[in-house]
């Protein structure tokens, strides 16, 4: 049924009857004559991703599927389970045929084998049980190349009903009328198509070892693309499916779907947490590890924000619910997964033009073999065995198969593991990036700041001192002043600001009990005619060799000290450098910082070139330092995580963003890592290198099986009946290559990690 009704500007539809790499061709073209749409068919989801014109009626694309010979359906929202018992029941259809064709084909194949047991009506009953099999078993075949042949097109399943078609017709013909009926009549079995025999001989075997193998193929493929696609349905189906909601003090058990944002709801020991929200009573341990992979449980309180999937494993909470339904992280993962599953890579789109002029090309090739065997005195049976063989070997499922199942497997097992790819095109990315700049704060430290000391200036009180930076850096959001304002306030209630000013990457401004107050850095004081400055620069040297980020404050227009606040580096960093480096790539700190502290971070974290480290970076400057090395030759991927990120993220060649950071920088990226840890990013960029690596390794074998069978067939040197096994056998390589990748493991799963010491570092 199809509806009137404006779609999207993107839309998803679930495309049946699809066989074939040239099925998927063929919808595709069919949707994208329509003006305006641009449309990727995905042969092995079997779904379109359409982009179309604004206020497009949805009943004109599933007209132009349906005119192709398909059906086409909307895509209503994630249906893990639904999907799965279709798959099933396509699966259980296939093996049933299978399994008639392979108990009525083996008696078949058996008796026209070995000689000894042709009995005198042997020919007969072959065909008897030969007509079940083609009639019956085969008819997927010959439906599908009726529907196509209707439509004005050829494919996989055109070649099939041929082959199997004139093999059994001419098996009849023999017996009819060419002299194999005759009772007693007996022939030898050959690995090579049969000749001389005139019409003496059948080819009932053909016929139903075809048809088997191609079955039991078809089945194989099923059962596999089922697997390939087993991350993303356990994705889908990770939340709660009900929630135990407090309405007026009272718990009221309501599906998922029911709860709405701001409302409170109470999660026991060992339920999944219904969607992302904030603990606003309570304390536990949460094991996040279905979402991001990692196995350690993080202990939650009030005020800690919790992520929709994850699995509450001791105290009582209460969370109030801050995204719901499509907005929540996990739903978002689903979402970024599906998108980079229905993309295609560059190679993919090569091996989409070579299979949308296969079939024909192959049709021909079949006639011109069956022509040239007649032209050159073989006789009839000789030249049709070879013809069918041509048409039997030459399907091209291996070539539709060959990217969609590696992306499949490659990108549901990176979701599992906390790894995110957009799209094929990232992993063709992945594979000319020479350099990855990595953003310190939050990437290569933690991002949680502390007071480590406060440096008063001669004669300065510091409790003073730290009262008027706190109460001016309460007003800012950097983590640095959040740090300030936290360990002042632990002093006592800080005084009110007036006339808040921020100078983005420089510090702030307020006026504090009547006095002009300046914090941040010197340069900035410097602008403000702040006196005494000049006094404090020892001393900020040897906190800054310390690896403290350090900021000046004065009142007054007189320097008032200096507070130096710490990070703490990652202990999962230097490990992080050192596989990047493994992986032939050059690894580049960016920090607003300046060079001495800067240099102290990098030296621990194993990055001791003065040319890999660029400091000094304000927020605004970090794309122009990403441009510079792009201009320098080097092809660029970039990792961060803060909202000012975002730009150098989009201008790199590669955006890594960590999940555990700002939705701005998660959207700009092409590879987002749920969790904070860098090593992730260097097992992002293996994960997706060995996804390419597989995709073109599945190619090139599709490309090689054909290129070598087709020869061979035309040549006579084929039997179809092992052309069928050895087309059936083609695909369930490429699928069963595409599955090596559930096995990628991450280097913390490989082996121990060897970390460095916490130490202290800046941020800023």
């Amino acid at each position: 049924m199809t509806t009137t009704e404006p779609v999207p500007d993107t839309v998803e539809l679930d495309i049946g009857g699809m066989t074939c790499a040239s099925c998927a061709n063929r919808v595709e073209r069919k949707l994208n004559k329509l003006d305006g749409v641009r449309a990727t068919v995905n042969f092995a989801t079997e779904r379109a991703t359409v982009t179309t014109p604004t206020g497009l009626a949805l009943d004109t694309l599933v007209g132009a599927v349906e005119a192709a010979g398909y059906t086409a359906a909307p895509v209503a929202g994630a249906r893990p389970d639904a999907d799965e018992d279709q798959e099933d029941t396509e699966s259980g259809e296939l093996r049933e045929r299978f399994l008639i064709s392979a108990v009525l084909g083996a008696p078949v194949v058996a008796v026209s084998m070995v000689p000894a047991w042709q009995f005198p009506t042997w020919q007969w009953v072959a065909l008897a049980l030969s007509a079940v099999v083609v009639a019956v078993c085969a008819w997927p075949f010959h439906r599908a190349a009726a529907v196509n042949l209707r439509h004005g097109a050829a494919t996989m399943d055109t070649l099939v009903s041929m082959g199997v078609a004139v093999a059994f017709a001419w098996s009849v013909y023999a017996l009819l009328w060419g002299g194999a009926g005759a009772v007693g009549m007996t022939h030898e079995f050959s690995l090579l198509p049969r000749g001389g025999g005139g019409g003496a001989d059948v080819y009932f075997e053909v016929a139903v070892g075809v048809t088997t193998f191609l079955l039991l193929g078809r089945w194989l493929e099923a059962r596999s693309k089922r697997r390939a696609g087993a991350a993303l349905r356990a994705l889908l189906a990770m939340g709660a499916k009900d929630v135990a909601v407090l309405r007026d003090g009272v718990e009221v058990r309501v599906p998922v779907s029911r709860l709405r944002v701001d409302e409170r709801f109470v999660v026991r020991p060992g339920e999944k947490i219904a969607t992302d929200g904030v603990v606003v009573e309570g304390a536990s341990a949460v094991d996040r590890s279905l979402v991001t992979g990692e196995s350690v449980p993080e202990e939650v309180a009030a005020g800690s924000a919790v992520v929709g999937g994850t699995l509450n494993t001791s105290g009582r909470l209460v969370v109030r619910a801050t995204r719901v339904g499509a907005d929540t992280q996990l739903a978002q993962m689903a979402r970024l997964v599906e998108q980079a599953q229905t993309g295609k890579a560059q190679v993919q789109r090569l091996a989409d033009r070579v299979s949308s002029v296969f079939v024909p090309v192959v049709l021909v090739i079949a006639l011109v073999t069956l022509l040239a065997w007649l032209a050159s005195g073989a006789q009839a049976d000789a030249a049709i065995t070879a013809a069918v063989a041509v048409l039997v070997i030459a399907c091209p499922c291996a070539l539709g198969l060959a990217t969609p199942t590696a992306l499949l497997v490659g990108t549901g097992r990176g979701a599992q593991l906390g790894i995110l790819v957009k799209g094929p095109e990232v992993l063709e990315s992945t594979r000319r990036v020479t350099a990855v700049v990595l953003d310190k704060t939050g990437t290569v430290t933690t991002g949680r700041m502390s007071v480590a000391e406060v440096i008063p200036a001669e004669g300065v009180d510091p409790a003073r001192l730290l009262r008027l930076a706190g109460a001016v850096e309460a007003g800012s959001e950097h983590p640095i002043a959040r740090a300030i304002a936290a360990h002042a306030a632990e002093a006592g209630a800080l005084p009110p600001v007036e006339g808040f000013g921020n100078t983005e990457g420089m510090g702030v401004t307020g006026v504090v009990e009547g006095e002009d107050v300046v914090v941040g850095r010197p340069r900035l004081l410097a602008e403000h005619g702040v006196s005494g400055v000049a006094e404090l620069a020892a001393a900020m040297a040897e906190a800054e060799e310390r690896g403290h980020t350090v900021i000046a404050a004065a009142a007054g227009g007189t320097a008032l000290g200096l507070v130096a606040v710490a990070d703490t580096v990652k202990e999962s960093s230097a490990d992080a450098i050192a596989a990047l480096r493994a992986l032939g790539l050059r690894p580049v700190l960016l920090t607003g910082d300046n060079a001495r502290v800067a240099k102290a971070v990098a030296a621990r974290v194993g990055i001791t070139d003065e040319a890999d480290v660029i400091a000094g970076v304000l927020p605004a400057e970090k794309v122009a330092a990403v441009r510079r090395l792009q201009d320098s030759g080097e092809v660029v991927a970039m990792v961060g995580d803060g909202v000012n990120d975002a730009p150098a993220l989009a201008a790199a060649d590669l955006g890594l963003s960590m999940g555990t950071g700002a939705d701005a920088a998660i959207e700009a990226g092409d590879l987002t890592l749920v969790r904070g840890d860098l090593r992730l990013a260097a097992d992002a960029i293996r994960l997706s290198r060995r996804t390419l690596g597989t995709i073109k390794s599945n190619l090139f074998w599709a490309f090689a099986y054909n290129v070598a069978g087709i020869p061979l067939a035309a040549l006579g040197l084929l039997n179809p009946m092992l052309a069928g096994a050895a087309m059936a056998a083609s695909s369930v390589f490429v699928v069963s290559n595409s599955l090596r990748l559930r096995g990628f493991r991450t280097a913390s799963d490989r082996a121990p990690a060897v970390t460095s010491p916490p130490d202290q570092a800046n941020t800023r």
